[in-house]
């Protein structure tokens, strides 16, 4: 019964097919599909990937329809529906290769946020007085961590659940705690 409802909801995505096709934000979802094959250990074509993507994760249909902002996809949205809990606010910009893992009650509200970016469930990323974090390239957030105003996250950051990060974190390190501190940082190799 499954691999009927399966089938018939591929079949319904197709227009989707042809929304991804024709994005000028195909790169960055390309590299979101490479990036969540990899997570999930799936080796198939691209555009099977999304169709598989689409069909099983309602938080990966929210990063497709916020990379393809428009009437088509609120018309999408109707009867293929993104996760209703997963916020990304529509001035980010989010660079390819996002991962999510279930992000139920998660807001992103960043100046920007650049590739390979990881987050789970329960975090904010927002503002303060209209001043929103720009985060860097390679950077986890896990549960219920809160990264807010104007700062920057390096490059290569872990910051650990339930931290609150407030000051700016340099490249490669590793926070937790609240107020958030470094308990780790690797040294750039030259």
């Amino acid at each position: 019964m499954r691999l009927l409802y399966n089938t018939i909801f591929k079949i319904l995505l197709i227009p989707h097919l042809f929304v991804y096709m024709s994005s000028k934000n195909k790169k960055d979802i390309d590299k979101d599909i490479e990036r969540w094959a990899v997570a999930k250990g799936l080796k198939k074509s691209k555009r099977s990937l999304l169709l598989y993507f689409l069909t099983n994760s309602p938080d990966f249909r929210t990063v497709f329809y916020f990379r393809n902002r428009g009437l088509i996809s609120h018309i999408l949205n109707i009867y293929c529906r993104k996760e209703k809990y997963f916020r990304i606010d529509v001035t980010t910009k989010l660079g390819g290769g996002i991962l999510t893992g279930h992000p139920y009650s998660t807001i992103l509200n960043a100046n920007s946020i650049g590739e390979n970016f990881y987050v789970n469930h329960l975090v904010t990323v927002g503002e303060i007085n209209g001043k929103r974090p720009t985060i860097g390239n390679n950077v986890s957030i896990h549960t219920g961590a809160i990264v807010i105003g104007d700062i920057v996250v390096g490059n290569n950051v872990n910051i650990g659940a339930g931290s609150v990060v407030v000051k700016d974190i340099p490249d490669n390190a590793t926070v937790v705690g609240n107020p958030a501190r470094i308990i780790k940082q690797k040294e750039e190799e030259m």
